[in-house]
């Protein structure tokens, strides 16, 4: 069974659980009995590395409440034994009233707030066992037993899949977005701060430790580690913390699963830390973060900042500027507001930033870059140290809108990361000297000077004119779309065939998590998610490639050019035809046409057949088809030769309602230019005179 599988049958069971209702229960849930699983074969490591020292090895957990004396149970011939395993009633009773209490005592009892010890403590103390069904919870334990964290590779897939949970989590609700920061904009911004071994990297709003994680990913990955630097990078190099319990647990998993054994988090509110005291051994060489927006603080809290200010995202980013070294390099997210609002406060600490650190960039991000919230946000990127003189901007300007469907990708930033280097001015980007802000309010609004307001200076007339050309235009694509529409008079013969009969299917893969060139070869790779970014023509332009060499044959799929692919698994439907030899996750299918059918007819009826492939899907979450439901689909095929009329009719057909399309746009265009014309003709006919 998959790791891929195995979380997705958590989720189904979870579902059937009254005690849990939303994403976020989901993934509270998963993450205790996941941690308790990494424990186990954490200790199996640990063992082994003791016997080959020599040394004898003391479990970190007793034996009834290790993972093999309670969730599976171990008989004397080193075999699991299900018959031992307690079930039901008693299983939720000896979880709740025995495993969490003795768990819960490590907090007092660990030797140092940085062991797995205090974590296992402390993560046990901050939750509870919200699963009622013990018939539930054993099915979920038998599904968590498939899951291995004993090799790089094991992680790095489990990662991957935990990711993707606190992404749903994020776009599950209000709550969940709270937690997680669109992982292609944190690649971009450890990028640029471009953190070293031997730095100390902090984030003291953690969430769901995503900075972290992609900064031990960036360190790990930036050369050849020594085992002490190694030793450095998992001990004395990442440094966070959360105040909110459910993101500290996750936090501490994701940490985990990226590699790191015993991360250093605390469980703890920043905002209560006196800035003012804060001693040089207790700053950072670098501070990645995106800390909450509008958050709420006892007015205490205040008493710890020199600028007092309700707003929760400023009283984080004074920390920030106070607790990073000089010569410490910081990227933080903030809601653009923060550039331009006129209060006290935001004055005061617009001043305190330019005056105390080097503010060498901001990077202004398009609404939709944090899905289902709204904000409007940019990126600030700072050394302390020395005031800033000069600052460069860069707006990102995309030619699409973002949401969930369409999010931020890698694509969309690499402008942004090669520019930033040499700082140089572009259509989307330039530089402003401090020495010409107005010093009164600091005002570091976003006003890109090379977008040109266009102001189409026709008349009504003129524009009445064109509007009566369009319409002409339309009338005469409406007659064309007639005759191409017409029901022909000749006969055809359909055939029915199962979809297997004309195509074969193949399922994705997964590629090989240790190769160095991973998502940087030529052989392109696409998943569910990405195949809801793509137009149905258009081929898969997407950043995640690998080579040849970084497929595992055993599971990972090559499908050959002209081919279609199909998404299967939510976004379900979703289907092109591949120009190139391509490669693709589980989520996907390949549909290889025989010589039976056309790669075109073929496209057409999957496209055609996009409610019905919804509609077969199953589950809710993770809707998906299975390869035995697509392949037992019925399809009517008529001769090649026909198919081939048929595909240059639709072909025909869908072109002329394409330019029909462009006809109407440039109506509404017109339609919206007429409104400012007759306003400028009628209100302002003094200044035309």
């Amino acid at each position: 069974m998959s790791f891929e599988t195995a979380f997705k049958n958590i989720d189904d069971k979870l579902r059937k659980e009254s005690g849990c209702a939303t994403e976020l229960d989901y993934i509270e849930q998963t993450s205790w009995l996941l941690f308790l699983k990494y424990i186990n074969d954490y200790e199996i490591d640990l063992e082994k590395k003791a016997k080959l020292s020599g040394n004898e090895y003391t479990p970190i957990l007793e034996k009834e409440f290790s993972w093999y004396g309670w969730a599976k149970v171990v008989g004397d011939d080193g075999k699991i034994d299900i018959n031992k395993e307690v079930t039901g009633d008693d299983l939720i009773d000896f979880v709740n009233n025995k495993l969490f209490v003795y768990l819960q005592k490590f907090k007092t009892s660990a030797e140092d707030a940085n062991t797995i010890h205090y974590k296992i403590g402390e993560i046990f103390s901050e939750l509870k066992n919200k699963i009622t069904d013990g018939y539930i919870l054993r099915d979920i334990i038998d599904q968590v037993e498939q899951l291995k964290f004993q090799t790089s590779e094991n992680k790095h897939e489990l990662s991957a899949l935990y990711e993707e949970k606190i992404k749903n989590m994020g776009n599950a609700g209000r709550n969940g977005g709270e937690y997680y920061t669109p992982r292609p904009l944190v690649q971009a911004i450890v990028k640029i701060i471009n953190p070293k071994i031997g730095e100390t990297v902090y984030d003291g709003a953690c969430g769901s430790a995503g900075f972290l994680c992609e900064a031990y990913d960036h360190l790990r990955t930036s050369k050849d580690l020594s085992a002490d630097e190694f030793k450095i990078l998992q001990k004395n190099t990442l440094f966070g913390k959360e105040k909110k319990s459910l993101a500290y647990i996750i936090g501490i998993m994701n940490m985990i699963l990226h590699g790191v054994e015993a991360p250093n988090i605390i469980h703890t509110n920043t905002l209560t830390e006196d800035i003012m005291q804060i001693q040089d051994k207790q700053r950072y060489n670098v501070i990645l973060a995106n800390p909450p927006f509008g958050g709420k603080e006892q007015d205490q809290v205040l008493q710890n900042f020199p600028i007092r200010t309700l707003e929760t995202a400023y009283l984080f980013l004074e920390h920030f500027i106070k607790i990073l070294k000089k010569g410490g390099r910081c990227g933080v997210v903030i809601k653009n507001t923060f550039l331009s609002n006129t209060d006290n406060a935001a004055i005061a600490l617009r001043k305190e930033l330019l005056k105390e650190c080097n503010l060498f960039a901001v990077l202004d991000c398009p609404g939709g870059t944090f899905q289902g919230t709204g904000v409007m946000t940019v990126v600030l990127f700072f050394e302390k140290g020395k005031p800033t003189e000069n600052i460069w901007y860069y707006q990102l300007n995309l030619d699409r809108n973002l949401g969930k469907t369409n999010p931020l990708n890698m694509k969309d930033l690499e402008e942004f990361i090669n520019l930033s280097n040499s700082q140089s001015e572009s259509k989307n980007s330039w530089t402003i000297k401090v020495s010409d802000l107005n010093e009164e309010t600091y005002d570091l609004s976003v006003n890109n000077p090379n977008i040109k307001e266009e102001i189409d200076e026709r008349t009504p007339q003129e524009i009445i004119e064109e509007i009566e050309l369009l319409d002409i235009q339309t009338s005469k694509s409406l007659e064309s779309l007639k005759d191409l529409v017409s029901v022909s008079n000749n006969t055809v013969t359909y055939k029915t065939y199962k979809l297997e009969d004309v195509c074969k299917i193949i399922n994705g893969g997964t590629p090989k998590s240790n190769v160095k060139n991973y998502w940087n070869g030529s052989i392109k790779w696409l998943t569910p998610t990405d195949m809801g970014k793509l137009s149905s023509q258009f081929v898969a332009n997407t950043e995640r490639k690998i080579t040849i060499d970084g497929l595992n044959n055993s599971s990972a799929k090559l499908i050959p050019a002209q081919s279609v692919i199909l998404s299967c698994r939510a976004p379900i439907g979703h289907v092109f035809i591949n120009e190139v030899e391509m490669s693709f996750n589980q989520g996907c299918k390949g549909l290889i046409p025989t010589n039976k059918i056309i790669v075109e007819y073929l496209y057409y009826f999957i496209f055609s057949s996009k409610k019905l492939l919804k509609d077969l899907g199953t589950g809710t979450t993770f809707k998906e088809i299975s390869s035995k439901t697509l392949a037992n689909i019925d399809i009517q095929i008529p001769p090649i030769s026909e198919q081939q009329k048929i595909v240059a009719k639709l072909h025909s057909t869908l072109n002329k309602l394409k330019d029909l399309n462009e006809v109407i746009r440039k109506f509404k265009e017109n339609y919206d230019t007429l409104k400012s014309s007759l306003l400028r003709q009628e209100i302002h006919k003094e200044n035309l005179k």
